[in-house]
Order: structure tokens, then sequence, then C-alpha cells
């Protein structure tokens, strides 16, 4: 048996994907919009609030194309909290104009590829870490989100290669992404036993070109080229509340 990796495990992640239901938010008189938007303003406010207490972070993008309007996407400290956080955003008047399409439930996660083998460090004692276990999320122009698996496909399963070949391959795959940093902000998420996939990766730029240049270029690294297998590509802009009510005139 191949020896397993070890994680590190910070905040939970939803992503909350959903469309709006048009036809029912064109038939809505002032008054109902009004108080739809005020419910969901003050949740808004709740979620900032969190962030301000280091609590949590949330960020809300419009997605681009047909598979939805926009993500909502929460990290917090527990399940139970993100489970509270949808069934408030369910309960709410905003929700009854909204159809759910997708969600993705994970956790945010550093692997021990990166570390050097016998290494007595205790990684929760650096700052550096947590920070990225507990991050808060980057405000930026952009989102793209997909799932991911690594094979389990004949010769090419990547769970039966030692952690000496894992840990050589994913350094390499690494450098791709340093030679994004300052354009790309990259989240992992972990969710192995939490969702259908094994990973949900989310990046952040400024420019979406970024995301095309960096995948593709990755695509030719052996660790996506022999195993990696994706999900669907979910890509937008961000929203603030103001941009949201421009969106719904």
């Amino acid at each position: 048996m191949s020896e397993a990796t070890k994680t590190l495990e910070g905040w939970y992640a939803l992503h909350d994907f959903r469309t709006m239901n048009w036809a029912l938010w064109n038939k809505a008189d002032e008054e109902e919009r009004a108080h739809a938007l005020d419910e969901l303003q003050t949740l808004w406010e709740q979620w900032k609030q969190t962030e301000n207490d280091n609590q949590g972070s949330t960020v809300v993008y419009s997605i681009v194309g047909q598979k939805a309007d926009f993500v909502i996407f929460h990290l917090r400290e527990t399940l139970e909290e993100l489970n509270a956080l949808e069934t408030e955003l369910n309960k709410s008047a905003f929700a009854r104009f909204t159809i759910p399409t997708y969600s993705y439930v994970s956790i945010v996660e550093l692997s021990n590829y990166m570390t050097k083998p016998g290494s007595t460090e205790d990684p929760m004692e650096n700052p550096e870490v947590l920070a990225r276990l507990k991050p808060i999320l980057p405000q930026a122009k952009h989102i793209c989100f997909y799932p991911m698996n690594k094979k389990r496909d004949l010769q090419d399963n990547w769970y039966m290669l030692s952690v000496e070949e894992r840990r050589g391959m994913m350094r390499s795959h690494s450098m791709i992404g340093r030679g994004y940093a300052g354009k790309v902000k990259q989240i992992i998420t972990g969710s192995v036993g939490l969702d259908d996939w094994e990973w949900g990766v989310t990046l952040f730029s400024d420019d979406p070109l970024h995301f095309k240049k960096l995948v593709y270029e990755m695509r030719f690294d052996e660790v996506s080229a022999r195993f990696g297998e994706f999900g669907s590509f979910y890509v937008g802009n961000r929203l603030t509340p103001d941009h949201l009510k421009d969106m719904l005139k």
C-alpha cells in the first residue's frame, strides 16, 4: 500500500451557485423586489462582519454563461456554520427568486508534498501556513472555479505511486503556479469524502486571460497530462451589493 499524503486543514468551504428566476423577478412589484434586496443586504453585512472578525470570509461573483447567474463562496470554521448560512439564505425573500444550480462542499487544504522529509517544524506554528489555511478571500475582479480528481486508471493510477514520485511531480507542478505569483491567487480545497470530486480549485485574478494561460500551461505538466480529471469550469466577475442592484434593475 502506497503511503497516504498528510494534509493540513483550515476553514470549511461552500460554493453556492444559483440562477435567477427572471420571469418571477420581473412579475414582482417594486415593494417585493425592495424587500428581497433589503434582506440580502442584511445578510451581506453579516458576512462582512464575520470577515472583519476573522471568523471566515465570503465573496460573491456573477457567473458568465448559462451554468449559473452568481456564486456565493463562503469559508467558515465549521460545517454547521456553512449549513446555517445556506439555510438562512434559503429562508430569505431573495431566495424565492433564485434556483440552486450547483454546490460544492470542501475544506481548505495544504499537503506535505512541499515540506522537506524529516522536518520537525510544526507547520501550525507558522503564520504563513495559518494564513493559507484560513485565508481572507481576495477581492479580485474575476473568479474561476473547477473540481478535479487524480486518475485511478490502470497504469495511470495516482494512488499507486510512491510518495517520493508524487512529491517530485507535485514540486514540478507547483513551479508553474509560482510563475503566476502576483497575477493569480489560488485556493485549493479538499473534498474527498465531502463531495463528488476530490479537490476544488478556485482562482482569482484581475485579468481572466491568466486563467486560460495558467490552466493551459499546467495541462502539459505530467501531473495534469497523465493524472488530471476535470469537472465543469465556472468563471465570473466580482459582485458588490451595488453591482447586484444594477444587475437586477
